[in-house]
């Protein structure tokens, strides 16, 4: 008799336990879905960031002042609705300290001839490096260089093949990758 209220105890216990796990498994995963989905609208944060970025890069590379001016301005509202709450304070500080100078160069090329463009393009594209290296991105980046303008110059993109945007039709394929980002 001692034996079988012990075989019960023991059952009871291994029920208990077992449905404690299957509770806190089932925590685990709507957690999990919570982080998945705060992850998904940071990425579309970031990738609307990107996005413009791109559409300017490529008005450069076509040598599209006009096309760049408003890709500028398109980047300026993007980086201005860029919604940091979901960071680390220290996070937070970094990304705002980005944005603000990512913005202010966005604005410049928003207003200016394409020569200087490029000179504000080149801080940009280190700001939105240094953007990506804290929200991350769900796109495969080609950090892209090149050696010629200015003493050696980086930017973004999303192929692999080089399209230079500092020297555009001039020197469209200088440069070469030198990270990729993923």
């Amino acid at each position: 008799m001692k034996n079988l209220k012990m075989s019960i105890a023991a059952m009871l216990l291994l029920v208990v336990s077992f449905t404690n796990a299957q509770e806190k498994e089932k925590m685990n995963h709507g957690e999990m879905e919570m982080n998945h989905s705060k992850m998904k609208m940071e990425d579309a944060k970031t990738e609307a960031v990107l996005a413009d970025y791109f559409m300017l890069k490529d008005a450069l590379v076509e040598d599209d002042s006009k096309k760049a001016a408003q890709a500028g301005t398109k980047l300026v509202a993007s980086l201005k609705s860029f919604d940091k709450s979901s960071y680390t304070k220290d996070q937070q500080k970094e990304l705002t300290d980005i944005i603000e100078d990512a913005t202010e160069h966005s604005e410049h090329i928003a207003e200016s001839a394409i020569d200087h463009q490029r000179e504000h393009f080149k801080i940009l594209s280190k700001d939105i490096t240094d953007m990506v290296a804290i929200t991350g991105t769900a796109t495969k980046l080609y950090e892209q260089f090149c050696p010629m303008y200015d003493g050696g110059t980086a930017w973004l993109s999303t192929n692999e093949e080089v399209r230079n945007p500092y020297y555009g039709s001039s020197m469209l394929k200088c440069g070469k990758v030198q990270k990729t980002i993923q």
